[in-house]
């Protein structure tokens, strides 16, 4: 093939791109459907959160050369699962899965903040999934709601007898679920517009998620479930790194 065909066909494929419209569902809540002050709202929420996240990992970076590399794996992880939309029709949106349970019973709640925060950023700048006016809001939902949530039914479970998989099973389901639940409220408290329309649109946003987030949530509390087998079989070493120093 010659010069002139390969840039004839280079042309052909951006055209296909750029001249044709394509039906795109996007994740997470998306730019410019949070108002200003709920969108700073959210965001001032996060923040602390995310700021507890950052000192844990510079303390964990100090005392174990093993951190950096595990919490880059979890974060690659995290960013491939909430990667995985499900369209909606009736919303408009997608369900997909979180991937912070999973993270926070692996490396901790807060560190599955901060993981999650910057794969919200990246879906964000590069794959038009969320946006950095509401990054506040997808943050608390998934990285804070997601990840404390998780973590703590799981460590419950275990301090009340439940078996390691019966909890990470139930860690990656109830994180899901929540995640979507925070989701469901941060745009009903934004857009009910008064009167009394909270309830009734909460309710409305919620069942709109649930034909998809029910058993999505399921799925991803089997995939928690296996993943976390596999760790806790292969590298039991590294979720000692993690468990040291408190729950966070």
């Amino acid at each position: 093939m010659n010069g002139k065909n390969k840039l004839l066909w280079f042309f052909l494929f951006v055209s296909a791109f750029v001249f044709f419209p394509r039906v795109s569902f996007a994740m997470h809540i998306s730019e410019g459907i949070l108002p200003l002050k709920w969108a700073l709202f959210w965001f001032v929420l996060a923040v602390p959160f995310l700021y507890l996240g950052l000192v844990r990992l510079r303390r964990l970076t100090e005392s174990s050369s093993q951190a950096i590399p595990m919490v880059g794996l979890v974060g690659s992880a995290v960013f491939i699962i909430s990667c995985m939309p499900i369209p909606i029709p009736v919303a408009g949106s997608c369900s997909h899965p979180v991937g912070s349970g999973l993270a926070a019973i692996i490396i901790g709640p807060s560190l599955s903040v901060v993981v999650s925060s910057i794969a919200l950023l990246l879906q964000a700048l590069f794959l038009a999934h969320g946006g950095l006016s509401t990054l506040g809001a997808n943050i608390f939902s998934m990285g804070v709601a997601g990840s404390f949530v998780a973590y703590g039914v799981f460590w419950l479970m275990v301090r009340v007898g439940f078996g390691w998989m019966a909890a990470a099973f139930m860690a990656g389901l109830l994180s899901d679920w929540a995640t979507y639940a925070v989701t469901s409220l941060e745009l009903s408290s934004a857009l009910h517009g008064g009167s009394g329309a909270f309830g009734p649109m909460f309710v409305s946003i919620l069942l709109a998620f649930a034909p998809t987030q029910v058993p999505l949530g399921i799925l991803e509390g089997v995939l928690c479930a296996m993943a976390y087998a596999f760790v806790r079989a292969r590298r039991f070493d590294l979720l000692g790194v993690f468990e040291k120093g408190g729950a966070t």
